[in-house]
Formats: C-alpha cells, sequence, structure tokens
C-alpha cells in the first residue's frame, strides 16, 4: 500500500464556489451589489443589536439554579368544602385518602402534599392526620367535633 494509492472512503463535499469568474456571470449569484454581495462580511440581524443593548436581568434564566429553591415543599390547596364533598362524617384524613378522593395529583410517582385551608363550611366529624393545616380550617374542624393530629 502506498499513498498514491489510497482512496477516500467518503467524497470530500464541496460547496460551490461563488463569485470566481465561470458562467455565473455579473452578480456570481449573490443576487446583489455592495456590503451583502462582498465576501466575508455578512450583515447581523438587527434584533441581536436590539437584545445586546437589554441589561442581563438574573432570575429565572441563565442562573435559574442558584435563584430558585430547588428543595422547596410545594402544598396543594384543599378546602374545608371540598373535604366536605368527598368524604363521609368519621373518615379518617391522610394525604393517601386525599390521593384516592381524587383531591390530590401524584407527580413523578409520588403523592404531592396538600395543606388544608379554611375556605367553605365544614359539618362533618373527620379526623385529619399527617396534614399541615391553617389555624382557621383547625378551628372550623374542631368545631364541627374533628380533631387535627399532626
Amino acid at each position: 500500500m502506498q499513498t498514491n494509492t489510497l482512496k477516500a472512503r467518503t467524497q470530500r463535499i464541496t460547496s460551490a464556489r461563488v463569485g470566481r469568474g465561470g458562467k455565473r456571470g455579473k452578480t456570481s449569484g449573490r443576487g446583489t451589489k455592495g456590503q451583502k454581495a462582498r465576501s466575508g462580511h455578512k450583515m447581523r440581524p438587527e434584533m441581536r443589536d436590539l437584545i445586546k443593548k437589554l441589561p442581563k436581568l438574573r432570575g429565572h434564566g441563565k442562573n435559574r439554579a442558584r435563584t430558585v429553591r430547588a428543595d422547596r415543599v410545594r402544598y396543594a390547596a384543599i378546602n374545608l368544602a371540598s373535604l366536605e364533598t368527598a368524604f363521609t362524617a368519621g373518615d379518617v384524613v391522610n394525604n393517601e385518602t386525599l390521593f384516592k378522593a381524587g383531591l390530590v395529583k401524584a407527580k413523578s410517582g409520588r403523592i404531592a402534599r396538600a395543606k388544608i385551608l379554611g375556605t367553605g363550611t365544614l359539618s362533618k366529624k373527620l379526623e385529619i392526620s399527617g396534614i399541615p393545616t391553617s389555624a382557621s380550617a383547625k378551628a372550623a374542624i374542631e368545631a364541627a367535633g374533628g380533631s387535627v393530629v399532626s
């Protein structure tokens, strides 16, 4: 094997050489004169100039990892009115029963955490266990004869 007998496995892909004379004529396929017809120099999009003049606002952009707390616990808001319709008197309310009742959704295989808020009225005796409650919700649950166990 000698270097003059080697052949490339793939052909060399070459783009058409424009503006070197030949059969293209006049503007050589560049279509216009002036800045756009010259080699090497291209016009920049004017939107880019506008964007570069704007300040870099920090937050939910490039530096998102430094500004957003990934370990923050997000709670699904559950109102007393929805507990009134979903459960019967004497039921135990926890994250699993809320999920089975369809009040809380599962995200990536994990049941979302819930917090009970005091909107609406409650007339049934319910036992709340393992779910954080607001002060007004706790008062309404205890007034209905229920209990809150944390």
